[in-house]
């Protein structure tokens, strides 16, 4: 089998296209001993109630921006039940709703969270087994870092035998006119394209494909989500 990698960084209850790329992994690396970024999808994502989008941000400290995304603390102990409770006000008429309790009822009461990126690795695991992803997930540390950024996916992707680096567009910016290097080691790069996905119905219109998958937890059976994101099948 033509073994598949994935090199990303983790992101906060992701969209639908990230647990695409997931599941298109045999194996999936979070990437997370990069520099953590401002306003980006870290520690943040939106949510589609009756009432519109909606942000859901987990407050981190301004200086956090000096640290690798697995070294950023969440120190504020208050964003668990805000959340929670955006959640369930904005879900709770939703049809799969007990879903999405469940979910929240685990990461968000249950348990405690004081690292930005266990939490989301933690999230993006558990949904991913929820919808029949059956991809293994590594930590980039586990590899060697000492290398430009180029060299340190490749010694990621040599590791594991990788035939193929499947990466999103937005690394076109760097491995572009790089992927000599890939070859002389065997290795195809692609990069992602996200199709149009299949809509569904959502608590708002119109509709809304960019949002976190929570809105599709609240409102689709876990058996069916997989058939709007890699299956297709409706």
């Amino acid at each position: 089998m033509t073994k598949k990698v994935v090199i990303l960084q983790s992101n906060y209850i992701p969209w639908k296209g990230y647990f695409d790329l997931v599941q298109e992994a045999d194996v999936f690396v979070f990437y997370d001993c990069v520099q953590y970024t401002k306003n980006d999808w870290r520690n943040r994502n939106q949510i589609y109630t009756k009432n519109g989008k909606q942000w859901l941000t987990i407050p981190i400290p301004s200086k956090a921006t000096r640290y690798a995304i697995d070294e950023v603390e969440i120190k504020d102990k208050k964003w668990q039940q805000q959340h929670l409770k955006s959640l369930y006000l904005g879900y709770k008429n939703a049809p799969y709703f007990q879903q999405l309790e469940e979910l929240m009822t685990d990461y968000l009461q249950e348990k405690t969270w004081t690292s930005l990126s266990a939490l989301n690795r933690y999230l993006i695991e558990k949904i991913s087994k929820n919808i029949g992803c059956k991809t293994v997930f590594r930590d980039a540390r586990e590899f060697d870092m000492d290398a430009d950024r180029v060299q340190r996916l490749l010694n990621i992707l040599v590791s594991l035998e990788a035939k193929t680096y499947i990466s999103g567009q937005a690394a076109k910016i760097y491995l572009t006119g790089e992927e000599q290097r890939l070859e002389d080691r065997g290795i195809t790069l692609a990069f992602k394209s996200y199709p149009e996905y299949p809509t569904y119905s959502q608590l708002s219109e119109p509709f809304e494909q960019g949002v976190s998958i929570v809105d599709m937890i609240a409102n689709l059976a876990w058996d069916d989500i997989k058939n709007y994101i890699w299956n297709l099948e409706v």
